[in-house]
């Protein structure tokens, strides 16, 4: 279920949980989408688009690397954007095992840093939540 609050110059957040598997990634797409079009004045067009394009890469790399259960927050002021995508698992980005490492492997983070975005991992309850956030 997606869950928003309106902006009258307050930050605007979403907070979805995202179906398993290959899926999670459209739904997070569509359900930035959704949130940061109508929000011109927040964010620009170019801007949400790049957006969008970090949190598929976010999504995507929760589903190919941890366990569910998948989540999404975004939090969008004028300016800045938090991007939050949650999963089960412990494991932090980067920490793979020798015999994972393939010349696709971190492409993903790496396309997010070049979009301008911060990265932070925290650990939570039950996993982690990997965060980019976006200044402009």
């Amino acid at each position: 279920m997606d869950t928003g609050l309106t902006s009258c110059g307050r930050p605007v957040t979403v907070h979805i949980q995202l179906p398993p598997g290959a899926q999670a990634a459209g739904h997070a797409r569509q359900a930035a989408a959704r949130m940061l079009a109508p929000e011109p004045a927040l964010c620009p067009g170019p801007v949400a688009e790049d957006l969008v394009l970090i949190v598929s890469e976010l999504v995507t790399n929760a589903v190919r690397h941890a366990k569910g259960p998948y989540a999404l927050t975004v939090s969008m002021e004028k300016g800045r954007v938090g991007i939050a995508v949650s999963d089960g698992s412990v494991d932090l980005p980067g920490r793979r095992h020798a015999t994972e490492e393939t010349a696709e492997s971190e492409r993903g983070l790496k396309i997010v840093r070049a979009l301008g975005a911060d990265l932070f991992v925290s650990p939570s309850d039950i996993g982690k939540q990997v965060i980019a956030v976006v200044t402009w």
